[in-house]
Order: structure tokens, then C-alpha cells, then sequence
């Protein structure tokens, strides 16, 4: 398998709510839901670093499309990581994302690694990790 991972779909609860916690509360860049027009077709989508895109859509229309029963998930299921360029911008996310919404559920604090990290979830229980590592800083686009 080559490494084309592109898109990183997340099934909520609520679109709109959902919608407005990225979109409105973290500024990350969309147009919106768009494919409502189809049934289970409803989608958001959110431009991310190197042409990578994050998806929020329906847990029913996932479990639909997918043939599979919607099932509640666990937080610690899987971690999304957020890499940032210094120390400093991981508190300033994790602020914006509790102000926005998001439960925090590890203030920010060093790792045993040297580097320095919190986590927060999504208003659905996604988990993810804010993270300044020294060894692994984020590429700028």
C-alpha cells in the first residue's frame, strides 16, 4: 500500500454542530455541507495542510454507506495529532478549542519525550493531541 492517505473522515452527531465547532471555533477553511441533495449525502469538508482534508459526516450516513451498524465509538479508539511549530501554540490551540467547545481532557504539560502536549475532545469525543515535538516539527506550507 503507498501512502496515499488523504482524507480523514470523522462520523458526528450533528453536522451543523459539528460544522460550527471546526469551521467557527478551530477557523479550520471549508465551504460548508455541501451534497445535501443526495440521500446520506451530506458532508463537510475542511482544506488542511499539504492538501489533506478532514470530512465530518453523519454517523448514519457513514454507518449507511459503509453497510455497518452505527456503533458508539471510544476516545481512546484513536488519537488525531496536530503538530505545532513551537511550545507556545499548543496552549493557544488548546484555548481556542475549549473556548470553542471542545472538553479538555489533559491540559497541556511536558512529555516524557521533551516535547510539550494536551488533549481535548471534539464535541463528538474524537481525541485529539496538541503537540509541540522538538524531533518532529511540522513541515510549513
Amino acid at each position: 500500500m503507498k501512502a496515499r492517505i488523504s482524507v480523514l473522515t470523522l462520523g458526528v452527531a450533528d453536522l451543523e454542530r459539528s460544522l460550527a465547532f471546526y469551521r467557527d471555533g478551530l477557523k479550520l477553511p471549508t465551504q460548508g455541507i455541501v451534497g445535501r441533495e443526495f440521500e446520506h449525502g451530506a458532508v463537510a469538508f475542511f482544506d488542511l495542510a499539504s492538501g489533506f482534508k478532514l470530512a465530518l459526516w453523519a454517523q448514519e450516513d457513514l454507518a449507511h454507506d459503509s453497510g455497518l451498524k452505527k456503533a458508539s465509538g471510544s476516545s481512546t479508539s484513536f488519537s488525531i495529532g496536530h503538530n505545532v511549530s513551537d511550545r507556545r501554540e499548543v496552549d493557544e490551540l488548546m484555548e481556542q478549542a475549549r473556548v470553542a467547545g471542545a472538553s479538555i481532557v489533559k491540559p497541556a504539560q511536558e512529555t516524557f519525550y521533551g516535547g510539550y502536549a494536551g488533549y481535548f475532545t471534539d464535541p463528538d469525543g474524537h481525541l485529539w493531541e496538541v503537540v509541540w515535538n522538538p524531533a518532529n516539527l511540522p513541515q510549513d506550507d
